[in-house]
């Protein structure tokens, strides 16, 4: 089949990827306009264009594509047989949807219709789902409302922060979209409506990386350090300055106790302190924070411009002593 390829990161590079290495014929790659990026502001293009140079496919950036009509025109011009669309990152109008005569095939990561919308990975890790996966479907006029045709089930992994989900799914995705192809070439896809039993997963907002350690859980704060991993990091502040935790571990007393006997008697003093207290810094037994059921165990943490670094070199580094609170 003759395929329009439309997607922007390395989620969707993976699809492409699939697209490449298989009998279908890509006719060209839609992907959003290059971007400046860092300090410099250098301008940077997405994953997906990198690759279609790299394959010297076709490339198109469109900085909008409703109501573009040259655009429009020109994918009736290319008269792909389908359009494989992957994390592009805008909604197509009806116009684009109707050009392919197999129509337009979404891949979606997450099993429809739980999480529609631009996060669906994300929110998956934030609110500490056990499994999740991808969803092929026809696209419709509505965010991710069309039919499903397969679907792909994964495990979440208990310490499994979004980005490696990200890549697992991408994975499961180009493999799935292959599939999905094969069964419209051969007339043997089934369509099945969504319903109206469905989730939303929004953009995720910066103020929600805060960690509030009165309100939230161990749980919740473990989740939410996974979660936002490595998209901007959790933060909280020491003594004014903004400090990121990027990786963590749940931990109970017992299990602390446990793993560090001497600190039994010290623990037990510590019993009643509010939740954010350092219970216990040491560059060599690592860096443990009283939360609501439960203790945190930082492992992976940032300062205040600093890099990611383990939480020993971290405490090497810096002095924190037991009973300060994070703010």
């Amino acid at each position: 089949m003759k395929i329009l390829f439309m997607g922007t990161p390395d989620f969707a590079q993976e699809s492409l990827r699939c697209l490449c290495e298989s009998k279908h014929n890509i006719i060209g790659v839609v992907t959003n306009p290059d971007k400046p990026k860092g300090r410099g502001m250098k301008m940077v293009m997405s994953p997906v264009k990198e690759y279609a140079i790299e394959k010297d496919i076709p490339i198109y950036q469109p900085e909008k594509v409703r109501k573009n009509i040259e655009f429009i025109d020109t994918i009736r011009e290319l008269n792909p047989d389908v359009i494989c669309v992957v994390a592009y990152g805008k909604i197509l109008p009806k116009e684009i949807l109707e050009i392919p005569r197999y129509g337009c095939i979404n891949v979606h990561a997450s099993l429809l219709p739980k999480y529609r919308g631009a996060a669906p990975i994300q929110w998956a890790v934030l609110n500490g789902d056990k499994t999740t996966g991808v969803t092929t479907m026809y696209m419709d006029i509505g965010m991710d409302t069309g039919d499903m045709l397969l679907k792909e089930e994964t495990e979440i992994g208990e310490e499994e922060t979004t980005g490696e989900l990200w890549n697992r799914l991408s994975e499961i995705g180009g493999k799935l979209l292959i599939e999905t192809l094969e069964k419209i070439e051969e007339g043997t896809i089934v369509r099945t409506k969504q319903g109206e039993d469905f989730t939303i997963a929004p953009m995720l907002d910066k103020e929600m990386a805060k960690i509030n350690w009165e309100e939230k859980t161990a749980k919740e704060i473990h989740n939410l350090v996974r979660g936002l991993n490595p998209i901007m990091g959790a933060y909280t502040f020491f003594n004014g300055k903004k400090i990121k935790l990027w990786k963590v571990k749940m931990r109970e007393e017992e299990e602390l106790v446990a793993l560090f006997p001497e600190l039994e008697d010290y623990l037990f003093k510590l019993k009643d302190v509010a939740e954010g207290t350092i219970l216990f810094a040491n560059d060599k037994k690592g860096l443990f924070i009283k939360a609501k059921q439960g203790i945190i165990e930082v492992e992976e943490i940032q300062g205040e411009n600093a890099k990611r670094m383990p939480v020993g070199d971290f405490l090497r580094g810096n002095e924190i002593q037991a009973g300060e609170i994070l703010e």
